[in-house]
């Protein structure tokens, strides 16, 4: 109970004494009769029989009485303490003017009585606190008050995972109106040959916002709650047996390479989640990213759809465990609307998907915690990062990473910048070039990648690659070495920076003065290094240092943009191909092969639904275009 509690309630118990003494000497000095009655402050309301002014202080005390003991603590107190007042019959006025007069009588003579009682409480209650603080802490609480603190600074902010309010942020909303207007005015042109259209009103996301030309998601999808376990709720997805159909034909047209198929489903199930992925990949190849992020938004959306009404990310404390295969689609769906995200400049959206993905499965089976430092610097969330460090799995052991080991030191140099201007330095913590100097030690290989990849040029880092320290890019551990290679490729273009790369090779200098008076210190720095990665396999080798990049991999369009055909028609399931096959446009037209790339022929004939022109007189090969069709049967 807080002083201020105990205060109101000694205030109010005293109160209550004055109300009982005043009865008392009334009874002795009035002859009139009394009766003694048990108030209720709703009943006063419809008293028209009593004076007003005693029917707004009678009330009044009883709502303060009401309020006082309303919590749960104080449920014995409140018990003993019902008011209980006067109803008087006859000679009103004299009977207020004694009132008054032992009210201030009492208050005179009770106030020393009060101040030490309440002395006394505190005192007790101060004692009890202290006794309290000095208590061990079971293992049971400890372990809870990390979790506690995992899941809250893990929570997603809603307002900042919307791409557009970031992008108005940024340019202004009149530049994001014009664009607007302008993608609506080519959509509609697009749109103006098509009859019947109609326009659905979507349910709200929070991930993604639904376009108007997206259709409605059925409840083919699901998801079903497992347990509670830890404080943290278990769910995962559910397929309905029609949407297990599609999954299947899926799986048969991945299966052999069909990218006819996979856009058949889409046709008979617009939100089937793999082929939306399938065909958002497609995209990225072909080069069209609007229509690959637009796949992914669609597979958002319909994941969304599916939420049990339990289940609530944004808080941290829901778990969509990897391992169930149903679960995986929305792992990858993230992953890569969050890069998605950076690539369009929206860092602080970013930000806040790579910590929704974070939060879904605590063994981060994408590697997000490889990549949410980067998104912290870039969005400035410079006290986000360190409190991140600090509290995420509370074991001080994510600093021994090269991301962490590199961003903790940057992230400390520009709250340090902050700290100067606000004069609010702490001499407590590590300066940023202590927290380099660190990092150069523990992980030296970096700064020889970082060289090349950025590039820095300059005389300096010659320098400074040529003492032995700096002078090899590998460390021997191959999970080390994997790490090292997905932090370059993620967060070498925070180094362009000038100031940082200054501060880089002012803490390098330092390492190699350190070295040269105590050469001891680099075995001490190696075995730190084989104590963290003591592993002699590669443990993060399911993570793709090229997921990790900036670089898109993608064939030219020319190439490419003949291998999707028309989508076939679905009835019972997958028809046969050839019911169509003489359609205008259904991708089975004879390609020629002359002037062409040929290693872009080579992967266009491992497609099995591509034929090509006989190179004598232009008539397609009529052997290769049977066996073809017999393929498909």
């Amino acid at each position: 109970m807080s002083a201020r509690l105990m205060k109101k309630v000694l205030n109010e118990q005293h109160h209550l004494h004055e109300h009982v003494s005043e009865e008392e000497e009334e009874e002795e000095n009035d002859s009139e009769p009394i009766t003694r009655s048990s108030i209720n402050p709703f009943d006063l309301l419809n008293d028209q029989d009593s004076e007003p002014e005693n029917q707004g202080d009678e009330l009044a005390s009883s709502n303060e009485t009401l309020a006082s003991y309303g919590d749960d603590d104080d449920k014995e107190g409140s018990s003993s303490l019902k008011p209980t007042a006067e109803v008087s019959v006859s000679n009103p006025k004299s009977k207020k003017k004694k009132k008054k007069k032992i009210k201030d009588n009492a208050a005179a003579a009770n106030k020393m009585r009060d101040d030490k009682e309440l002395d006394l409480i505190l005192e007790d209650l101060s004692l009890n606190v202290n006794s309290s603080a000095e208590q061990p802490v079971s293992s049971k609480d400890k372990i809870k008050s990390v979790k506690q603190q995992a899941t809250s600074v893990l929570k997603v902010d809603p307002k900042y995972l919307n791409a557009e309010n970031e992008l108005r942020r940024i340019f202004g909303s009149k530049v994001m109106k014009s664009f607007e207007s302008s993608n609506q005015a080519s959509s509609s042109r697009q749109m103006r040959g098509v009859r019947g259209r109609v326009h659905y009103n979507l349910r709200k996301s929070v991930l993604v916002t639904p376009s108007d030309n997206w259709l409605r998601c059925d409840d083919s999808l699901s998801m079903q709650f497992l347990e509670l376990k830890n404080g943290y709720n278990y769910f995962r997805y559910v397929h309905s047996p029609s949407y297990s159909q599609s999954q299947r034909a899926f799986e048969a047209a991945k299966a052999i390479n069909d990218i006819n198929g996979i856009a058949s489903i889409l046709q008979h199930r617009p939100y089937h989640i793999d082929s939306l992925l399938t065909m958002a990949e497609y995209f990225t190849v072909l080069g069209e990213q609007p229509m690959s992020a637009d796949a992914i938004a669609r597979c958002l959306y319909a994941l969304e759809c599916a939420w049990h009404p339990m289940f609530n990310p944004l808080q941290g404390n829901c778990q969509l465990k990897f391992k169930h295969d149903t679960n995986k689609p929305i792992f990858t769906a993230l992953f890569t609307h969050m890069k998605n995200l950076d690539r369009r400049g929206c860092h602080r959206s970013a930000l806040e998907v790579c910590k929704l993905l974070l939060s879904l499965d605590s063994d981060d089976p994408m590697g997000a915690i490889f990549c949410i430092d980067y998104f912290a610097l870039r969005a400035e969330e410079y006290a986000w990062l360190e409190k991140f460090s600090e509290e995420y799995k509370s074991d001080n052991s994510i600093w021994l990473f090269p991301n962490f080991s590199y961003s903790l030191a940057i992230c400390r140099f520009y709250l340090e910048r902050e700290a100067c201007k606000s004069d609010g330095m702490n001499a407590e913590k590590s300066s940023s070039t202590d927290l380099m100097k660190q990092a150069l030690m523990l992980h030296p290989s970096v700064i020889k990648k970082l060289v090349a990849k950025v590039p820095l040029k300059d005389r300096t880092w010659t320098d400074i690659l040529q003492h032995a320290f700096f002078r090899s890019d590998q460390t021997g551990i191959p999970s080390l070495d994997h790490l090292i290679n997905i932090y370059v490729e993620r967060d070498y273009l925070i180094w362009r920076l000038p100031d940082l790369q200054k501060l880089l090779s002012g803490a390098a200098k330092l390492v190699i003065e350190t070295l040269e008076s105590n050469k001891s210190e680099v075995k001490d720095w190696a075995c730190v290094r084989k104590e963290a990665f003591s592993s002699e396999k590669n443990e993060y080798g399911h993570l793709l240092v090229s997921d990790f990049s900036d670089s898109l991999s993608s064939i030219p369009r020319e190439n490419l943009q003949q291998f999707m055909g028309v989508p076939r028609m679905m009835e019972d399931g997958m028809q046969d191909e050839n019911q169509f096959a003489n359609l205008p446009g259904n991708g089975h037209a004879p390609r020629g092969v002359a002037n062409r790339n040929a290693l872009a022929v080579l992967f266009e004939s491992m497609l099995p639904w591509v034929t090509y022109e006989d190179t004598e007189d232009g008539e397609p090969d009529d052997n290769q275009h049977d066996d073809h069709r017999q393929d498909n049967q």
